[in-house]
């Protein structure tokens, strides 16, 4: 579950620095509204559909300017603090602040997600071992290995690679984007399943935590 929490809260802050890119470049102007695209100009505008988002600052470089801050804090506090007491509920709180000063849908909610396998990480998963049964927990945490593979995949195509074949290739398949969005959050999803089911069962032998 910790490794769920880093990988995707990096792939995540990553996210949310191309909005805030996007954002400043605009530069000190009023968005069209409480939704509005990131990029307007460039591959990301017509390849990627703008990369939307929604903020409650009305002014697009601060925006920009605030969506890069979070999402730095969110890399490294990822990346690094993760592990510690209450680092899960940090990422949770992270990702809500990330949704409300431009920093996209996707990357806010994989964030949330990530955040959630961080809390998880903390705990005693205690209710997979009471309201489980042993042969749906042993079959979920023999899962795991494959479905984060397949989730880190998609979540790093998401994240990274779409902006690479909109800049290299000139990809321009907005809903190929967005499906993957849709793929990475349901992936996610069983992987944190699929994780605490695991942990639950390491934790609930003698002799480990």
């Amino acid at each position: 579950m910790r490794t769920v929490a880093s990988v995707f809260g990096v792939l995540a802050g990553i996210g949310g620095i191309t909005h805030g890119i996007g954002e400043v470049l605009q530069g000190n102007v009023a968005p069209d509204g409480f939704f509005f695209d990131s990029w307007v100009e460039g591959p990301i505008a017509t390849g990627m559909g703008g990369d939307p988002a929604i903020s409650l600052v009305p002014n697009l470089l601060v925006t920009g300017i605030l969506t890069l801050a979070v999402s730095v804090v969110l890399v490294v506090w990822a990346a690094a603090f993760v592990g510690r007491p209450r680092g899960g509920l940090v990422l949770v709180v992270l990702s809500v602040v990330l949704l409300l000063v431009g920093g996209g849908v996707g990357s806010p909610v994989v964030a949330f997600l990530a955040g959630l396998a961080g809390i998880g990480s903390g705990s005693s998963l205690e209710g997979f071992r009471t309201r489980l049964p042993g042969r749906v927990r042993a079959v979920l945490g023999r899962l795991w290995p494959w479905a984060f593979a397949v989730a880190a995949s998609s979540g790093l195509f998401l994240f990274v690679g779409a902006v690479v074949l909109v800049y290299s290739v000139e990809m321009n398949d907005p809903g190929l984007f967005l499906n993957a969005f849709y793929f990475t959050v349901v992936s996610l999803v069983v992987t944190v399943l699929a994780g605490a089911a695991r942990d639950s069962e390491r934790r609930g032998r003698p002799g480990t935590e």
